[in-house]
């Protein structure tokens, strides 16, 4: 479904992704984890189509990204792309932005119109959805932006940092639960980046570890278990896989230090 082949970009001189290769299959849910600043963003950006990379290629359900008009149009009729800080239109409403994005992926008006009403109920936004999006909260933005990417209906869902940006705990209950309905059977291909362990071991099905702009590890918790001899949960896996030393760390960090008096 998804196909990234040896894909490579830079920011001027800085490397941010060196021959990334990674393969999703349709109907995964595939979670991106690693440090900050090792190329998430920028791989989930490559994915969408919104960044070029300097090699390399994507092709999403055998059509690859940017090669043509016709082809580019294909891939966006099914992809959604949700980045960490989605851009809303402060001028207008949270049912007219909806309703709009909707518009857009050419959902038949009455299921559109009910979903919207869904989804402002869902995420707690119904007394907010005819006020203008300037007057929302940061979290509401958030929740505003995800029923963005979930009115579309896109049977491909790129979502870099979905339950970061201020979601409280209603809106990271909702939004797993439906991942979770999405997750059942092969209609919905997610990719997710989330710095979040426990998330990542109930949502995803296979995890992509990347460090330093390269995919060190990409297989399923109990694969990458065994890649690092590891039995316990995702967050040692990960602190095995990114920060062998973090352990030492935190010793010296507190090393001789006496309590103030």
């Amino acid at each position: 479904m998804i196909n990234v082949v040896d894909v490579t970009h830079h920011y001027g001189v800085k490397p941010v992704l060196r021959h990334v290769n990674l393969q999703v299959h349709g109907g995964e849910v595939v979670a991106l984890m690693g440090p900050n600043g090792m190329g998430k963003s920028t791989l989930m950006a490559v994915m969408a189509g919104v960044m070029s990379p300097i090699s390399g290629y994507v092709e999403i359900d055998g059509f690859r990204r940017r090669s043509s008009e016709q082809a580019e149009l294909a891939i966006r009729k099914q992809v959604v792309y949700l980045p960490a800080g989605a851009w809303l239109p402060g001028g207008v409403t949270p049912r007219e932005w909806l309703l709009g994005v909707g518009r857009i992926y050419e959902i038949d008006e009455e299921r559109l119109m009910d979903h919207v009403d869904r989804l402002l109920e869902l995420f707690d936004l119904r007394k907010q959805s005819d006020e203008v999006v300037a007057a929302l909260s940061a979290g509401q933005k958030k929740k505003l932006a995800l029923c963005g990417a979930l009115v579309t209906e896109a049977p491909i869902m790129l979502l870099d940092e979905p339950f970061s940006g201020g979601l409280d705990p209603s809106g990271i209950m909702a939004l797993k639960r439906v991942l979770q309905r999405h997750s059942r059977g092969d209609r919905f291909t997610i990719v997710m980046a989330t710095p979040v362990p426990e998330l990542v071991e109930e949502l995803a099905d296979r995890v992509a570890i990347i460090r330093d702009g390269q995919i060190v590890a990409y297989d399923t918790i109990d694969g990458l278990r065994r890649l690092t001899n590891t039995s316990g949960k995702l967050d040692a896996i990960y602190e095995r896989l990114i920060s062998p030393d973090t352990p030492g760390k935190i010793d010296r960090y507190f090393a001789d230090q006496e309590p103030r008096r």
